[in-house]
């Protein structure tokens, strides 16, 4: 009984370091609040799961899965291929973001070009053309 004592506590302190990581602000209250309310979720699943093993074998029973591990196999599997996709989505979003500015900043230098202002490459000391030999 001690030994499995040391393997909840163990388990329970694994999911409130990933409590306080998931935690951490994101871009919009919306999503925050919905990653909260998860994040909940997660915390009260997980727990019960650790502190009653049982559970989670009677649960898998209930829903036609031969073992408590399987079902906990399979809500992993989801949780995996959803972080997949929207840190996909994320990648997808950065870059787009990123050939904006990339965008602006080359039409921005060519504007300074035309009127004869300097560019960041000029106040960089860098030359706008190499340098030819005369």
């Amino acid at each position: 009984m001690t030994d499995q004592i040391w393997i909840q506590l163990l388990l329970l302190l694994g999911v409130a370091v990933v409590t306080v990581l998931l935690t951490r602000s994101t871009a919009d209250a919306r999503h925050q609040a919905i990653r909260r309310v998860l994040l909940v979720l997660f915390v009260l699943v997980t727990a019960s799961a650790v502190l009653y093993p049982t559970w989670l074998s009677q649960l898998a029973a209930l829903v036609g899965v031969g073992r408590g591990t399987d079902l906990l196999l399979y809500g992993l599997v989801i949780a995996f291929l959803s972080f997949i996709a929207t840190s996909y989505r994320r990648m997808k979003q950065q870059d787009r973001r990123i050939t904006e500015l990339t965008r602006t900043i080359a039409l921005t230098q060519v504007r300074q070009q035309r009127a004869g202002l300097p560019t960041s490459d000029s106040a960089t000391g860098r030359d706008e053309e190499p340098d030819r030999p005369s």
